[in-house]
Formats: structure tokens, sequence, C-alpha cells
């Protein structure tokens, strides 16, 4: 078990020396974001994503809300988040607290679940706490390794088998549609046109994509990726404009271009997505590279 973030082998993290809290994050591949961090206190404000979080806590003692409890992740054990669970992030006590996880669309999770089953299933709900050392190594080989396409679709096999054998009770699922009632092939359609866009998208457009009416795509949706459709599209826009930001662009400039109406609704957007501020973020990526 490695006694800090920076001490991992092949964590890449050289960069960071000497900066006392950062974020770095990369993305290797479409729909799958590695993220690192060291932070201290309580930066992470109640916030949600519409992917998968899937990590490893590498230093101190990573405390978080979610599901009406708190939840506290201590070196080398595995935290899970779903999408579209509320919860913060903080340390616990006085010193930092240091991971590294891997963000992942629920889409790719629920193909390589069906790989693994035979069938298709709900999304797995993990206990967001649990110590699987299988898991762990997945997500830290692909922190120590460069990630070629070949080796993206065995990390998510790994991942979504971390998922299945991790799953929480049948009761801690949600209540949804079946997913036998589901038209995938519409949802599917409707997905890409909401990925397709950095703006709003219309009831009408999706009903003309999937030739589901609004109510039912709405419903479906959340049956299958774990979320609503308009927080998906709101959320997948914040994080082009977050990795726009890690790259240096200006915040007013990445508002407008992720579709934004102006810099004050994207900052309000951005918190309760991100769970910090834009201009925060922004600074703390740039800790990274120093």
């Amino acid at each position: 078990m490695a006694a800090s973030l920076s001490q991992v082998p092949g964590a890449n993290l050289e960069r960071s020396c000497g900066a006392d809290e950062w974020v770095d994050a990369r993305e290797p591949a479409d729909g799958l974001e590695l993220f690192s961090a060291r932070l201290r206190g309580s930066p992470f404000s109640r916030h949600r994503h519409y992917v998968y979080a899937i990590g490893v806590t590498e230093e101190g003692v990573q405390a978080f809300g979610y599901r009406g409890t708190v939840e506290r992740s201590l070196p080398g054990q595995v935290f899970v988040l779903h999408p579209d669970e509320p919860h913060d992030g903080r340390a616990e006590g006085s010193g930092v607290f240091g991971y590294r996880q891997i963000y992942v669309r629920p889409a790719h999770i629920a193909a390589a679940q069906r790989a693994i089953t035979g069938r298709r299933g709900p999304l797995p709900f993990a206990v967001p706490v649990v110590d699987d050392p299988r898991l762990a190594r997945a997500v830290r080989t692909a922190f120590a390794v460069p990630l070629e396409p070949l080796a993206v679709d065995s990390l998510l096999v790994q991942l979504a088998e971390g998922l299945v054998r991790c799953a929480a009770a049948a009761r801690a699922r949600p209540a949804g549609v079946q997913l036998r009632r589901v038209n995938l092939r519409a949802v599917e359609h409707g997905r890409d046109l909401l990925e397709s866009r950095l703006a709003a998208v219309r009831s009408a457009e999706v009903e003309v994509a999937t030739g589901l009416d609004r109510y039912q795509f709405a419903r479906q949706f959340r049956a299958v990726y774990g979320t609503s459709p308009y927080r998906y599209s709101v959320l997948r826009r914040v994080d082009v404009a977050r990795r726009w930001l890690t790259a240096g662009r200006p915040l007013a400039e990445a508002a407008v271009e992720a579709g934004f109406a102006d810099q004050a609704h994207f900052t309000r957007v951005f918190r309760a997505a991100v769970g910090m501020p834009p201009g925060r973020y922004a600074r703390l990526s740039r800790a990274a590279t120093r």
C-alpha cells in the first residue's frame, strides 16, 4: 500500500511535487477519464455526475456524504459513486487526502456487463466503499501504463466485473422501468443526439430521433443510464468545459462554447456538477503542472 499518492509506481505525477493541493485529469479514450487529486479540508460541496466514478484512496482518509450517510475510504480501499447520486468530498481530519479515480460513462459499463452476463440488466449498484484488491489493481494499472485501445477494452471489462462483484442488494437499487420494456436502440439514438450537441436539445428533436414520446424516452433513459436526459446533457457539457479549463482556456470562453447562457449560469451549474467553482478548479489543475 502506498504511503502517498506520489509514491505509487507509474503514477506519472512528478509534476505535482511541491504543490500542496492539485487536481489532474486526462482523457485517454472517449467516455473514459483518469482523474487524480491531492486536497485538504472540504474541497467538494454537494454535487453529482452523469458517469460512474470508480477510485482508490491512496493517502489520508476520504469522507463523503452519500445516500443519507457518511462514508469513509481508507488508503487502499475502493470507492464507487453511481451516476446521478449526490455526494460531497472532504478530508477526515486536518490532513490531506489523495486519490485516483476513473470516470466512465454508464453506457460502457452497461455494454461490458452484457458481455459478462450474457443479458441486459440494470446498471450495477456497488456499495460505496469496499475492499476489493482486484478492482483497486485495475484502477491503479490504468494510471501506470499507456491506455491503448485494447487496454481500454480490458479495463472496461475489469471495471464492470468489479461493479457486478461488489453490487449491493437488490433493495438498494432505485425503482424504475424494467429493462425488458426498454427500446434500447431508441434510447441509444437519443443518447447519441444528446452527446452530439453543446446546446440545449428540444423534446421534439428527441422524439424524432428515437420514435418515443418525450415521457417514454425520459423513463427509459433513466432505466438504462441512471439519470435523466436533461441532467445527462447538462453534465456532459460541464465535463467538456472542465477539460477545456484544464487545458488552459479562459473561463468565459469555455462557458459560451459549452452552450451556457453566460458565465454566471455556467458557474452555478459547474459548482453543482463538480463541487467547486470553475475558477478554483482551473487553479488546482494548473497546480498539477507546476
